[in-house]
């Protein structure tokens, strides 16, 4: 009988079920770890050697699979393998699998310009931005097309385009999972910042009007008098600034005639959402796996400084920790403050590695809240509602700051060997604290603790 190749099998089961039903069928009858491996493996241009990138130039629209994959394996965002306002809890099933230290390159969508309130039709949505059809990405044309596996309800579903989960051999609960980000690579040369429906620093009250003691200008229709009473969201009010991108800035234009001007500013690509499961509940639609506040899982982060270069580590709730991404951003300027960052495609390229406890090859931090590194820097972090406010919604940026100086006063004890006292002394005299974003009903603050002073 002539030998099956297991890759070549892989892709025609594959294509035949989607990937997501493949990799049921396939844990169904035990083969799943080979075969998902192949599958991963027969992703157009994979390599087994990671080119970690350095510059965020966009190279051409990178349409799903085209272009350079540098990973090891490649895990597109097809239907199937996206959650829509959601992210994975510790039950879900995994859209593909690899082994710790081993890399995954993943095209992350974009939730901008497919969204209801801007007609959930991206070709229609940027062709008013004068971006070619051929020019909007296949995937998310495809994403926002599907109602039958996306029927949405646009006020309670959380906006991400989040993909995965990624089984991690060997992950255990009490582990961390240490997330390397080596690419992030913008797919198209465009991006989106938008203000809505009374959210971002500035929201207006259901009625209409300022929060107390604030004085401000409308920078969009008030909620009282949006339209929101219609149910359509297209109606709601919305304010989304379309974003160019040339070499490697951002670029806005404002005003008009003799009074128009332009203003630019880097592109720093990064991923505002890591995780791991973290909800146990089997409910899509809880409160826990909704995609819009961070956990103690990860997920909408939103720390500018996890671009390339940077180790994210999370510790780790289900078997596989069940990695994923979403809400790729372009740019983004810490607080976050209208809302949503330059929001736009990326092809983002990860080396996955099972911490286990007493390794050392974690921070003792992370084994029970996220914690973040740089070239330069460690960056401690609190969250308000770490919980992801399944107990109540504080949003209180005092209990945020509070647990970010504790979790570093922690980090410096148990890693650094300093006395806890002269920590705090230090952190006052030579660190930095900073609002990482208020949008996200749960607030976040992080640390940066320069590693220079440790010699």
């Amino acid at each position: 009988m002539p030998q099956i190749d297991p890759r070549e099998a892989a892709t025609v089961l594959a294509r035949g079920l989607g990937r997501r039903d493949f990799l049921r069928a396939a844990a169904a009858v035990g083969a799943s770890g080979a075969v998902a491996g192949a599958l991963a493996a027969c992703a157009p241009g994979s390599a087994s050697t990671p080119r970690p990138s350095t510059s965020p130039t966009q190279r051409g629209i990178l349409q799903p699979g085209s272009g350079d994959v540098s990973g090891d394996h490649y895990l597109g965002s097809t239907p199937d393998a996206v959650l829509w306002g959601y992210v994975p809890t510790v039950h879900s099933m995994p859209s593909a699998r690899m082994r710790s230290g081993e890399t995954i390159t993943i095209d992350a969508v974009s939730h901008e310009g497919i969204l209801e309130d801007q007609g959930r039709d991206p070709v229609s949505f940027f062709a008013e931005h004068g971006v070619a059809s051929s020019d909007v990405l296949e995937d998310a044309i495809a994403i926002a097309a599907d109602y039958d596996r996306t029927t949405r309800d646009f006020v309670k579903d959380g906006p991400h385009v989040v993909t995965g989960p990624v089984h991690v051999d060997g992950a255990e609960p009490g582990d961390v999972l240490k997330i390397e980000t080596l690419e992030a690579i913008p797919r198209v040369p465009y991006g989106v910042v938008s203000s809505r429906h009374g959210k971002g620093a500035l929201a207006l009250t259901a009625d209409g009007t300022p929060p107390a003691g604030i004085t401000l200008d409308e920078v969009m229709p008030p909620v009282g008098t949006d339209g929101r009473a219609s149910g359509v969201p297209t109606s709601f009010g919305n304010l989304s600034t379309f974003t160019a991108v040339e070499g490697d800035e951002g670029v806005m234009t404002f005003g008009g005639g003799a009074s128009a001007g332009s203003v630019r500013f880097p592109l720093r690509p990064f991923m505002g959402m890591m995780g791991v499961a973290f909800s146990q509940d089997t409910d899509p639609t809880a409160p826990s796996a909704n995609s819009i506040p961070p956990t103690l899982g990860g997920g909408n982060i939103d720390i500018r400084q996890l671009g390339v270069g940077s180790t994210f580590y999370l510790p780790v709730q289900a078997d596989g920790a069940l990695f994923y991404v979403g809400d790729p951003h372009m740019a983004m300027g810490d607080g976050e403050v209208a809302l949503t960052a330059m929001e736009g495609s990326l092809r983002g390229t990860f080396r996955l590695t099972v911490c286990k406890p007493g390794s050392g090859d974690a921070p003792s931090v992370a084994y029970g809240y996220p914690f973040a590194e740089t070239e330069d820097a460690w960056i401690p972090i609190g969250l308000s509602d770490p919980d992801g406010s399944v107990d109540g919604q504080g949003s209180d940026l005092d209990v945020a700051m509070r647990r970010a100086v504790v979790n570093a006063l922690d980090f410096l004890e148990q890693d650094r060997g300093m006395d806890r006292a002269t920590a705090y002394a230090y952190l006052s005299a030579a660190a930095d604290f900073t609002v990482t974003q208020v949008v996200d009903r749960t607030v976040g603050v992080h640390g940066l603790i320069s590693k220079s002073h440790f010699g």
